[in-house]
């Protein structure tokens, strides 16, 4: 195996020219499928990161009444029973669940009236938050402190406000230690958060600005012991969970969506009533898919250089075969078996397409990075890919130097002796 690897090399390199342009159809072949799979991958992992965030693992899981999502403001007009109350224990079986990092259950409100001296805060959220909120929503303390447990357990009236409600309400001012009253009740503001950038969707449309303007203008969160003092009347709790990883997302929303209408559907008077979980990989997956579709079509058309570079293999593996026909006669006069001289122009078609597959990988690497350049379009690269398209390159040269290998191994020695 070492001596054909290394009068394959030695062939090669004597007709340096002749085997450049020869591995030129497979280099170009191997650089375009590089190029345009990591540019597929890298459109893959950017539209799962507009959708759901960089890091960001959490699946909000809403309540139906019929058809429409409950209002948690004004109630439904599909039924006229009472919304369902989520249990400790199925909170309890919601947070054990596998691959469940948090969990946590919350109030909220967009038409709550919240005012600071003569001015009022209009189109944000008040949140009545448990103590697990801020991790499972991935909020730090910028200035001031959290809530900490004898909040809830003593009912204070206490609050946090968001950077972007800092701003809103109080301007130039520092929140910590101003009162605000919410639901005219009064609260003494303890701290000021901010969502990390990880866990902050990217807005690309007018659709999803909309759907996140409550964030832009900014929140209002109070423990959620005391919701029913500020609001006088108790609603159905928003969930949301947060999985370990971006593939876990939809299996952990089933199984809490799961939990949660197992209680519903044992009160028959709430037979309208459901919780659905948000499935955004669901929706990843389609625009995906939308995607890839469009790019597979680029990777045949890739393939066609790999197929004419394959060709051009036969073409000068056969042109070797009969320049070295003497060789090849003088070899099985010596008692050379078939099976030697096949492996012998095998390993050396093989060897000429690797050294193209390996050229063309770091081409199509290079090529990709300048294409994410130049175009903005973002692009990885994945090591399989790399691995699997030398192998490919390889077997290329097996399939196409088959042809001229059984030729050689088939010439009568009598004959290839007398060529000369």
């Amino acid at each position: 195996m070492f001596e054909n690897i290394r009068l394959a090399f030695q062939g090669i390199w004597s007709h340096k020219m002749r085997s450049f342009l020869t591995m030129l159809g497979i280099i170009i072949g191997i650089a375009s499928i590089i190029a345009i799979v990591s540019t597929i991958k890298g459109t893959s992992e950017q539209i799962k990161e507009d959708l759901i965030g960089s890091g960001n693992n959490t699946v909000q899981v809403l309540l139906y009444d019929g058809d429409s999502t409950y209002d948690m403001d004004y109630g439904s007009y599909e039924s006229s029973a009472k919304p369902p109350v989520i249990s400790d224990s199925q909170k309890t079986a919601i947070g054990d669940l596998d691959h469940v990092i948090s969990s946590t259950f919350y109030y909220s409100s967009q038409s709550a009236g919240v005012y600071y001296k003569n001015t009022s805060f209009q189109g944000g959220t008040v949140y009545g938050i448990d103590s697990n909120y801020l991790k499972t929503m991935g909020y730090l303390v910028q200035s001031g402190r959290g809530f900490v447990q004898k909040d809830y357990d003593s009912y204070r009236k206490v609050a946090l406000v968001d950077s972007n409600a800092a701003q809103n309400i109080f301007g130039s001012e520092s929140p910590v230690g101003k009162t605000i009253e919410v639901g005219s009740e009064p609260y003494i503001i303890v701290g000021v958060i901010t969502q990390s950038e990880d866990n902050m969707p990217k807005i690309n449309t007018i659709s999803e600005y909309e759907e996140y303007s409550q964030a832009i203008m900014g929140s209002v969160m109070i423990p959620d012991t005391t919701w029913p003092v500020a609001f006088k009347f108790d609603q159905p709790q928003n969930v949301t969970v947060r999985a370990d990883s971006t593939d876990n997302m939809s299996s952990v929303g089933k199984a809490a969506e799961d939990i949660l209408n197992t209680g519903i559907q044992n009160e028959k008077n709430k037979s309208n009533f459901k919780y659905k979980a948000e499935d955004i990989m669901e929706k990843v997956k389609n625009l995906q898919k939308l995607s890839e579709s469009t790019n597979q079509q680029l990777i045949w058309i890739a393939s066609i250089s790999l197929l004419v570079g394959g060709i051009g293999v036969m073409n000068i593996m056969l042109v070797s075969v009969t320049e070295r026909t003497s060789e090849i006669g003088l070899k099985k006069a010596i008692g050379a078996r078939k099976k030697v001289i096949l492996g012998q122009f095998l390993t050396e078609a093989s060897v000429l397409t690797s050294i193209g597959g390996i050229i063309g990988v770091v081409l199509g690497i290079i090529l990709s990075k300048v294409v994410s350049q130049v175009s903005g379009a973002p692009t990885a690269i994945s090591v399989p890919e790399i691995i699997g398209s030398v192998v490919f390159s390889m077997l290329i040269g097996l399939i196409f130097g088959l042809l001229p290998s059984v030729k050689a191994a088939n010439l009568n020695p009598i004959d290839a002796l007398r060529s000369e």
